[in-house]
């Protein structure tokens, strides 16, 4: 399984979200700045992620984007799944059908294994523990100049 630009894009948006969250809605161009990402693409993603309702937005001269839940009720599995969908690294997993050797195959057996690891992993970050991941890598990166 490989992420494309959407999914890590996506979750790097709403990581600089989640760290802005406590102040006022943030512009795009702010995010794209910080993270350097091109606004345009963000627009891309940011009105996915707003459907999906994992963000909100604000009209006006103080409107911009915020998160639509607390940063502690956003997972990464949330994210990844409405950015690139659902999390399978083989078809036999979801399908079984379209293999014929699926009920005796001992690689299926390793692939959903490895396929639940991911997504429990993803199930278990939220924007909140990564957003505490971030300050501390920036106070180490810090102190280490």
């Amino acid at each position: 399984m490989k992420l494309s630009t959407k999914g890590r894009y996506g979750v790097r948006l709403m990581l600089d979200l989640a760290e802005h969250s406590n102040q006022s809605p943030i512009f795009l161009k702010d995010i794209a700045e910080r993270q350097g990402i091109s606004e345009k693409y963000l627009w891309q993603l940011i009105s996915v992620l707003k459907n999906a309702g994992l963000v909100n937005s604000l009209r006006g001269a103080h409107g911009g984007y915020m998160l639509a839940k607390p940063s502690s009720e956003i997972t990464l599995k949330d994210i990844i799944l409405v950015l690139e969908g659902h999390i399978c690294l083989v078809d036999c997993i979801d399908v079984p059908s379209q293999c014929r050797r699926a009920e005796s195959c001992v690689t299926r057996d390793i692939w959903k294994e490895i396929n639940d690891t991911i997504s429990h992993t993803l199930e278990g970050l939220t924007l909140e523990k990564l957003v505490e991941k971030q300050k501390y890598k920036t106070e180490t990166a810090s102190y280490s100049i």
